[in-house]
């Protein structure tokens, strides 16, 4: 199965944010959306992620530090993407490997989406489920 499977189902639409925000708006975003990561893009390039831990991490070191932190400041380095056409076993390991819940999806040069490890983990159950379910009817001879 590929990624594009699972953005077909969940959607492309991805949170974004500027890295000239504050974490306070991050946050905010967070919140509002229900999610656990946005994506921030300056000048139609990826930036980097702020997750849930990330803005955790800095305000266990300084509470007050959300409202006045820039988001360019979280940024670290390199970030890890996929394509829609890489393999879902793939980027699991990929994620695993990095030790990353979400994943920003690009095609073209452009953010056409972003999973989590729970999309992946999801999709990798429904397969197994329907594969069971084959397999019972086929014991019990319902297939042919």
């Amino acid at each position: 199965m590929k990624i594009r499977e699972i953005l077909r189902r969940k959607g492309d639409h991805v949170v974004t944010v500027t890295p000239a925000r504050t974490v306070q708006v991050a946050l905010r975003l967070l919140v509002e959306h229900g999610i656990g990561s946005v994506v921030v893009v300056d000048e139609g390039e990826i930036r980097g992620i702020v997750t849930e831990r990330d803005v955790l991490r800095l305000v266990n070191r300084d509470p007050a530090a959300s409202g006045n932190t820039l988001i360019a400041a979280m940024l670290s380095g390199e970030v890890i993407v996929a394509v829609p056409d890489d393999d879902v076993q793939y980027v699991m390991e990929v994620m695993t490997r990095n030790r990353v819940r979400h994943l920003p999806i690009v095609e073209d040069g452009q953010l056409v989406g972003i999973i989590s490890i729970g999309d992946v983990v999801n999709h990798i159950r429904r397969d197994v489920e329907a594969e069971n379910r084959y397999l019972r009817d086929y014991v019990h001879g319902l297939v042919r």
